[in-house]
């Protein structure tokens, strides 16, 4: 048994079936981790999301940004935007089974490998604990009666500062952006959201979430996405970028957490 963790398709079906043919993943045998963000911006995401949804037991999926944004336009609370390739899911005949699906997706998954696995990335100040703690604090919200109001108000840039004594839809708005959408830090990790260019483009008060001196959590294996710029690759050990940008035409890539081997299909 070999479990492989896959970078963001977002919608790339096509070349996700080219990955799995490269691994010769085994259904019986193997499983395969996701970064998150399925789907949008590709042309498959309804195969994709019906693909993942099918394995059971065999797959584990954290939630991204732009999974998010399609239970929001699901739930009526959010417009299509200009370059959403969500419209096909919206459509489906299997649409609702879809998106409850979706939405008990976890936001950050950690077992016994000793990997964890999150969209984005761990605000420095969280602990493995608090983390976890504070993503079931989401998924609780999302998986209620009523995810709606979350859904609605969960865009938008501020706080962008872990607190403890945050509440209600900012705390909540908070961890989701750390989880979903960090890149650059500032040194006290404070976020900044609208910088999402290469490392050696950035801004000089602008630090990589991995490089934070203060991070509390270099002793955990991240698993991550989200940040195609990166190429897959970094100089700090123990965190481990997947999202090679398939959707812009670059690479999907899996890694086996057993010996850290990738592989990759071009787009």
């Amino acid at each position: 048994m070999a479990i492989y963790a896959i970078g963001d398709i977002q919608g790339c079906f096509a070349q996700c079936e080219q990955l799995l043919a490269k691994i010769r993943f085994d259904i019986h045998q193997d499983c395969l981790w996701f970064t998150g963000d399925l789907v949008n911006r590709g042309p498959r995401s309804l195969d994709v999301l019906r693909f993942v949804k099918s394995l059971g037991v065999r797959q584990t999926t954290v939630l991204g940004n732009h999974d998010l944004h399609l239970l929001a336009v699901a739930f009526g609370v959010a417009p299509l935007q200009a370059h959403d390739t969500l419209q096909e899911i919206l459509s489906a005949s299997d649409r609702t089974e879809l998106i409850d699906w979706l939405r008990y997706c976890p936001m950050l998954h950690y077992d016994k490998s000793g990997y964890v696995m999150v969209h984005a990335g761990l605000a420095p100040s969280w602990s493995l604990q608090r983390a976890i703690a504070l993503a079931h604090e989401v998924e609780q919200v999302l998986q209620s009666d009523s995810p709606e109001v979350f859904l609605k108000n969960m865009y938008g840039n501020q706080p962008d500062y872990w607190e403890d004594h945050l509440q209600g839809i900012e705390r909540l708005r908070c961890i989701t952006n750390y989880l979903t959408r960090m890149r650059f830090c500032y040194t006290d990790g404070r976020l900044n959201l609208s910088h999402k260019g290469e490392v050696s483009h950035r801004p000089p008060e602008l630090i990589p979430w991995f490089q934070i001196k203060t991070r509390v959590n270099t002793n955990l294996k991240i698993i991550f996405g989200h940040w195609a710029a990166l190429g897959g690759q970094t100089n700090v050990p123990n965190v481990y970028p997947l999202d090679t940008g398939c959707v812009w035409g670059h690479c999907l890539t899996a890694m086996r957490l057993d010996d850290g081997m990738r592989f990759s299909v071009k787009c």
